[in-house]
């Protein structure tokens, strides 16, 4: 085996949708602010029931279903989360027991909007290295749990939702070496702290880091995967703020790749946001199978990784 490669994608959404003009209700907004700043019209919100380990097995399970691959074939189970409801059994660990996954190593990853990116590196390299046979990678939050509700600037961000790839072994790379670094001096720009924990950012500290620090580090990633932008079939940014995706994208140059633009129906769903926008574009049929696709999380920490996959 030389490399490793996604064999699918699956995604899930809660079936409540929060439009502007709900939020409008909630707090001093409206719709045309909201677009404006973010680019935002509507977010998914989880019902109090769902979970973030009930919408990564929802997502994992359409995955594993497109990928043909049956649960107990996968020992590495990996959820990007920074929403998790309990420290202890880890959110990936609960996943595979709803999954029916019989031994797997199983852990969290927390390394917020970049987390996806950050967890399939990882899965990467432990099927490179024998350490493990099938994983499946999973980005799964619930954003809503640790909004403020009362502050307008963060609150008309936030989304919930859960995507999966199943990772397995490739006689061809299908993930490129990753990129992936943090700016931690700055980590406190965007934080969920305190109890309850709340999000809260530094808007305009992250508009900056985004669009001055990150180009570089997106061209990066081609250059590492030895692949030029206009091969791309697609850039698949972290969905934070079509104002940073829309002139990141612009800077990299991939004038044929399809820029994902899933913000604007499903909000900022922090670790999810990547492979959800992702499996969308998929299941548009908008990315040709075998196609070079840039993947780029970027956010908490000041944190950032990606890579550049092959579409399945």
């Amino acid at each position: 085996m030389t490399g490793t490669r996604i064999t699918a994608l699956g995604h899930y959404q809660p079936s409540r949708i929060l439009t502007n003009q709900d939020l409008a209700e909630l707090v001093d907004t409206n719709d045309a602010w909201i677009r404006s700043r973010v680019g935002i019209r509507t977010r998914h919100l989880a019902a109090e029931d769902e979970t973030v380990d009930s919408m990564a097995a929802a997502a994992a399970e359409k995955a594993l279903a497109h990928a043909g691959t049956d649960p107990a074939d996968i020992d590495l189970v990996l959820v990007a989360t920074c929403t998790a409801e309990d420290r202890a059994p880890s959110m990936a660990a609960r996943t595979a027991a709803r999954l029916g996954v019989p031994h797997p190593a199983a852990m969290d990853v927390n390394a917020a909007c970049s987390g996806f990116s950050h967890a399939l590196a990882l899965a990467d390299q432990a099927l490179r290295t024998g350490s493990a046979r099938r994983a499946l990678v999973i980005g799964s939050e619930k954003f809503s749990a640790v909004a403020d509700w009362t502050d307008r600037s963060s609150c008309v961000l936030v989304g919930d939702g859960a995507a999966a790839a199943v990772v397995e072994p490739s006689a061809e790379p299908g993930i490129s070496p990753v990129v992936w670094g943090s700016f931690p001096d700055r980590g406190p720009a965007v934080r969920i702290e305190g109890t309850p924990p709340r999000f809260a950012q530094e808007g305009q500290a992250v508009f900056r880091w985004a669009t001055t620090e990150l180009p570089a580090l997106v061209r990066k990633v081609c250059d590492r995967a030895g692949v030029l932008p206009g091969e791309l079939g697609a850039v698949v940014l972290h969905q934070a703020n079509l104002r940073i995706i829309e002139p990141l994208a612009a800077s990299l140059g991939a004038s044929a790749a399809v820029v994902a633009t899933d913000i604007i129906d499903s909000g900022n769903t922090s670790a999810a946001s990547v492979p959800l926008a992702f499996s969308k574009l998929l299941d548009q049929g908008r990315v040709p199978t075998g196609a070079p696709a840039l993947l780029f999380g970027f956010g908490g920490g000041l944190s950032y990784a990606g890579q550049i996959v092959t579409a399945p």
